[in-house]
C-alpha cells in the first residue's frame, strides 16, 4: 500500500516538474552560471523561499536540458535536503530513477544510500539497511573511496543499533582514518559515533576523551556544527558515571541544539537519561515528568531502542507504587508493544546485516587476496622453498593431530566426570569486598547473578553487560567489577562458559542434541553466530565440539 502511495506520488511529481520545466525559465543573469555557483546560491537562500525556489529549479532545469545525469541527481538531492519528510523519499526515488538510467554504479549506488540515510533519519531501520546493503552492492563495484566509506559509516550506525558495539568500533575507526584526510564533517561524526560506541561497552573514561578530542578537533578545523551533540553525548556518560547533576546539566544544555535539528530519536535519549538521572537522585516527580516525554514521542513516531524499554519499567513501578492501577496497566500494555516492536525490528535487521553485508565483505576480502596470489611470480627458489615449507607444515600438522587427540582424550575424561555446571566458582568472602563498591550493593548483585545462573537466563540470544545491568537495576562497572571479582573472569567469558557447560551437560543427557549441527547448538544455547559459539566452546572444553560429539556416540 505504501509503495502504490509512493508511486503515485513520485508521478504526480514527475508531472508537476515537466509542468515546470514547460513554464520555467531560466533567468538571462544566471543562465550562463555553472552548477557550483547555482549551489552557493541555493545554500545563501535558505531564509528566503522565493529566492531558493529559482535557484532549485534553476539548478536541475540545467542539468536537464544539459542531460547531466550526475548533476540532475544531484539537482534532485538539493530538493530531498529541504523539502517536507513527506516528500523526502519521492526524490530520492527521483535520483534513484535518473541514476538507473545513467547505468553509472557509483550514481546508482550513491542515490539508493541516500534514500536509506532518509530512511535512517526517520528511524525506520529495516528499510535504511535494505537500501545501504543495495548501495554496497553498487559501490563495492567501484574505487570510489569516499562513497565506500560514506557505506561504512552507515552500516555501523545500524550494527551499533543493532548492539554489535565492537564490529561498530571498528567500522567507525576506519572512517575516522579516512575522512580525517579531507572531510571535516564525516571525521567529526565518525568521532562522534565512536565515543557513544564506548559508553555503550562500559568503557566510560575512553567515551570521555573521545567527546574532548571531538570538540577540540571542531574548534581547530573550525566546525562547531558536532560540538553540541559532543556535549550531550557526554551528558549521557556522565550518568553512567553517576555524576547525575553533571548529567542532567549538559543533556538539558545541548537539547535546544537537538531539537532544533528535529532530532527526536536523540530529543526522546535525553529525556529518558535526564528522567534516570533524577530518578537516581531520588526525586520520582521530576523523573516520571520526563519518562512522559518519551511516551510522547513513542507515540508521535514510533522510535524505541532497547534501553528506552527501561522507561516503561520505571513508568509501571511508580504508579505500582503509588496505587494506580489504571496508569499502571496502561504503560504495561505500551511494555508490551515496545517489546514487539523491537523483537520484530532487531530480527529482521540483524539476520540482514550477517547475511548480506558481512558474509560479503569476506568473500570481497578472499577475492582480494585470491587476486593477490594470482599476480605473484614465483622463481625456482622461492617455489623449492614453499614445497619445502609445505612438507614441513604436514608434519607439524601431523604432530600435532597426534598430540591433540591425546589431549582432548584427556580433557574428555574429565567433563564425563563433572555432573553440573563447573562454571560457579567458590565464592569469596562478601567482606574481602571490591573498595569502591558498597558491600550492600555487592551482596544484592551476587543473589542476583546466582537467581541469573540458577534461572539459566544466560541463555538469552545477544545479551549484553548493558543489559544484564537494566535487569538488575545497576550499572555496567558494577556489573563487570563484581563478576570480575568472585566469579574470576571477564564479563564475556563469564557468560559463554555457563552457556557451555550448559550444553555439555544436554549433549551427555540427550542422544538426540549430539545429531545438531554446530549452527542448531550455538541457536540453543542463545549465541549469536556459529563462530563464536566454536571458538567460546573450544576456549572452554579444550576441545572442538565435533571431537567431544564423536567421543560421545562411540561411548553410546
Amino acid at each position: 500500500m505504501i509503495k502504490k502511495y509512493l508511486l503515485i506520488l513520485s508521478l504526480c511529481l514527475g508531472d508537476q516538474v515537466c509542468a515546470q520545466e514547460i513554464y520555467f525559465k531560466i533567468p538571462d543573469t544566471i543562465r550562463n552560471k555553472d552548477y557550483d555557483y547555482l549551489f552557493e546560491r541555493i545554500k545563501e537562500s535558505e531564509n528566503d523561499p522565493v529566492k531558493e525556489s529559482l535557484y532549485l529549479q534553476s539548478f536541475l532545469s540545467k542539468a536537464k536540458s544539459e542531460k547531466n545525469s550526475q548533476e540532475i541527481v544531484n539537482g534532485y538531492k538539493n530538493y530531498l535536503r529541504r523539502s517536507p519528510e513527506n516528500l523526502k523519499l519521492v526524490y530520492a526515488d527521483s535520483m534513484i530513477y535518473t541514476a538507473k538510467k545513467s547505468m553509472d554504479n557509483a550514481l546508482i549506488g550513491s542515490a539508493y544510500l541516500s534514500k536509506g540515510i532518509v530512511y535512517y533519519a526517520q528511524k525506520k531501520h529495516n528499510y535504511a539497511l535494505d537500501n545501504y546493503l543495495i548501495a554496497n552492492n553498487f559501490i563495492s563495484k567501484t574505487n570510489d573511496k569516499y562513497l565506500i566509506y560514506k557505506t561504512k559509516y552507515n552500516i555501523a550506525h545500524i550494527k551499533y543499533y543493532l548492539g554489535f558495539y565492537d564490529e561498530a568500533i571498528s567500522l567507525f575507526r576506519e572512517c575516522i582514518d579516512y575522512f580525517k584526510k579531507g572531510d571535516s564533517r564525516g571525521y567529526l561524526n565518525s568521532l562522534h559515533s565512536l565515543g557513544l560506541c564506548y559508553n555503550r561497552i562500559g568503557n566510560y573514561g575512553l567515551c570521555t576523551e573521545t567527546n574532548e578530542k571531538g570538540i577540540a578537533e571542531g574548534r581547530r578545523l573550525n566546525n562547531d556544527e558536532m560540538e553540541g551533540y559532543f556535549n550531550y553525548s557526554e551528558g549521557i556518560n556522565q550518568y553512567f558515571r553517576s555524576n547525575y547533576a553533571a548529567a542532567i546539566k549538559k543533556i538539558t544544555y545541548s537539547l535546544p541544539i537537538i531539537l532544533k535539528n528535529k532530532d527526536f530519536a536523540n530529543e526522546a535519549v535525553g529525556y529518558f537519561y535526564i528522567g534516570k538521572s533524577y530518578w537516581d537522585l531520588k526525586n520520582p516527580q521530576m523523573a516520571i515528568a520526563y519518562f512522559k516525554k518519551v511516551d510522547v514521542i513513542f507515540n508521535d513516531k514510533g522510535y524505541i531502542r532497547p534501553d528506552l524499554r527501561n522507561n516503561y519499567e520505571l513508568l509501571i513501578s511508580y504508579f505500582k507504587s503509588k496505587s494506580n492501577p489504571d496508569r499502571q496497566l496502561y504503560y504495561i500494555e505500551k511494555l508490551l508493544k515496545v517489546d514487539s516492536i523491537l523483537n520484530s525490528r532487531y530480527r529482521y535487521v540483524s539476520g540482514r546485516i550477517h547475511k548480506e553485508y558481512d558474509t560479503k565483505e569476506l568473500l570481497a576480502q578472499k577475492k582480494k587476496a585470491e587476486n593477490l596470489l594470482d599476480k605473484r611470480k614465483y622463481n625456482d627458489f622461492i617455489f623449492t622453498s614453499v614445497i619445502v615449507f609445505l612438507f614441513l607444515s604436514v608434519l607439524f600438522l601431523i604432530y600435532r593431530h597426534i598430540r591433540n587427540k591425546r589431549v582432548y582424550r584427556q580433557r574428555f575424561d574429565e567433563l564425563m566426570k563433572k555432573s553440573e555446571v563447573a562454571t560457579k566458582l567458590e565464592s569469596k568472602n562478601i567482606a574481602n569486598g571490591i573498595e569502591d563498591i558498597n558491600q550492600d550493593t555487592v551482596a544484592a548483585v551476587l543473589k542476583q547473578l546466582e537467581k541469573f545462573e540458577k534461572d539459566k537466563k544466560f541463555l538469552e540470544k545477544d545479551l549484553t553487560l548493558t543489559k544484564l545491568a537494566v535487569a538488575f537495576d545497576s550499572n555496567t562497572r558494577y556489573i563487570s567489577k563484581i563478576i570480575s571479582h568472585y566469579r574470576d573472569k571477564k564479563f564475556v567469558d563469564y557468560l559463554n562458559d555457563l552457556k557451555v557447560d550448559y550444553l555439555i551437560i544436554l549433549l551427555k543427557e540427550d542422544k538426540m542434541m549430539r545429531n545438531y549441527t554446530n549452527k542448531a547448538l550455538a541457536e540453543e544455547i542463545g549465541f549469536s553466530s556459529t563462530q563464536r559459539f566454536a571458538t567460546a566452546f573450544f576456549s572452554r572444553a579444550k576441545m572442538p565440539t565435533s571431537y567431544f560429539i564423536e567421543e560421545l556416540l562411540k561411548e553410546q
